[in-house]
């Protein structure tokens, strides 16, 4: 997968995506950390839960952190505060991510410059779930 290193561009970036790990995906149905990830997952995109107290979601194993996924990783999607961001950043980059998507209400300029300088693309303050309805309608 390559993508542009401009402007992040919201419909290129779920357009190329597969494999998505979800830092922070919640096992509670009625948390964003749960129905966004399974939405995305409805639309077609793997998810890899990443949550050192889950066991799996959406037929998939959960893993600890970012480092113990054993394949590769389109993009990273957090579930986090925004405090809690920069080692989530950090594993990212380790593991070749291309994209990190900060979710809505989530933002950490020291991180966002880091990874951009590492060649990620970075999406900050955004919902997945609702960018992905009003780019492609939903599913």
């Amino acid at each position: 997968m390559v993508l542009d290193t401009k402007a992040p561009d919201k419909k290129t970036i779920l357009e190329q995506v597969k494999v998505i790990a979800v830092v922070g995906l919640s096992r509670r149905e009625s948390r964003a950390g749960y129905y966004v990830p399974a939405y995305m997952h409805a639309a077609g995109y793997r998810i890899i839960p990443v949550n050192p107290y889950l066991d799996e979601a959406f037929g998939e194993k959960a893993y600890p952190d970012l480092l113990s996924i054993p394949e590769p990783v389109d993009m990273v999607v957090i579930f986090r505060r925004s405090e809690d961001v920069p080692p989530v950043v950090d594993e990212a980059i380790e593991i070749g991510a291309k994209v990190v998507w900060m979710q809505l209400g989530i933002v950490n300029e020291e991180a966002a410059v880091k990874a951009r300088a590492a060649g990620l693309q970075v999406i900050m303050n955004s919902c997945v779930m609702v960018d992905h309805q009003r780019l492609f309608g939903g599913f």
